[in-house]
């Protein structure tokens, strides 16, 4: 495990923040979206990883709706970015972990995330047509997980799952 503090962002993490993303991705696209989220969505869980008084990683949750159920309780997980130089040294690991902990402590049930089919299965993350919730995009069926944070949270449940219009204006 990497020794980096995890915490919630604040406000004079923002410029930090942007940084992470722009740097993490091929374009600035990751970073906008987090800009706009933060200025759309609620509630948001934004934490950051820093190191030495550093930001080095930054992981955001936004909520989802199931469709046509506005507040179903379920969260979105994007986007997550580390600092090139720090990126497969744990600290994601770290801040997927932090993240779910702090959802599933705010009361919410579940967790989607389209990622990497090597990657999100390691924190329980299963393919989400396993509980007959699909994705509004045109996603490869192993790519779109989800994690009950509250076992049982979706029983009964199907459906398409909807992300927030920030990331289609972004």
């Amino acid at each position: 495990m990497p020794l980096v503090n995890v915490r919630e962002e604040n406000p004079a993490d923002r410029a930090a923040v942007h940084a992470v993303n722009a740097a993490a991705f091929d374009t600035t696209a990751e970073a906008d979206l987090v800009d706009a989220l933060r200025a759309k969505a609620r509630p948001l869980v934004s934490l950051v990883a820093e190191e030495g008084g550093a930001v080095i990683g930054h992981i955001l949750f936004s909520p989802v709706s199931l469709d046509e159920d506005p507040a179903p309780g379920i969260m979105g997980l994007a986007p997550m970015a580390v600092v090139p130089g720090r990126q497969r040294t744990g600290v994601g690991s770290v801040l997927v972990r932090a993240g779910l902990e702090r959802c599933r402590k705010l009361g919410f049930g579940a967790v989607v995330v389209l990622g990497h089919p090597a990657y999100y299965p390691r924190f329980g993350f299963q393919p989400a047509a396993r509980f007959g919730i699909r994705c509004e995009y045109d996603a490869p069926e192993e790519a779109f997980m989800l994690l009950e944070l509250q076992p049982g949270f979706l029983q009964g449940a199907t459906g398409t799952i909807h992300i927030h219009e920030a990331f289609r204006d972004a």
